[in-house]
């Protein structure tokens, strides 16, 4: 499973730091990211990072926010600075899972976690 934890509120200009992490019977995570959901919007992608580093970011968050992984810890944190009004959303973390004594990969999602900034 997925615990996703720091999110709140803030105001335009700061920053907040997410985390999640992935606990349970793992034997290897490939992709680990973070989606977010805006009130009235579709689920978007923010970013996410593969397991040798590659990184992948929306438009709309380049140079702002910054993911990366402890992949000791299994988990994957999501930096954002200079935070926007339209950066609002529930912010939910995924990771691609592959469990011990299986050989598929599965896909968890985290519980979301709400990010408010205010303006």
């Amino acid at each position: 499973q997925l615990q996703a934890s720091g999110g709140g509120l803030v105001q335009a200009g700061e920053s907040l730091r997410l985390s999640c992490a992935a606990s349970g019977s793992i034997s290897s995570i490939s992709a680990m990211g973070w989606y977010r959901q805006a009130p009235g919007k579709q689920r978007e992608l923010v970013a996410d990072v593969t397991s040798d580093g590659s990184t992948n970011y929306v438009d709309l968050v380049k140079g702002r926010f910054t993911i990366s992984r402890d992949n000791a810890k299994n988990t994957v944190y999501l930096q954002m600075n200079s935070l926007k009004a339209e950066d609002t959303a529930i912010y939910y973390c995924y990771a691609v899972v592959q469990q011990y004594e299986e050989v598929v990969w599965r896909h968890y999602w985290g519980q979301g976690t709400l990010v408010t900034v205010s303006s």
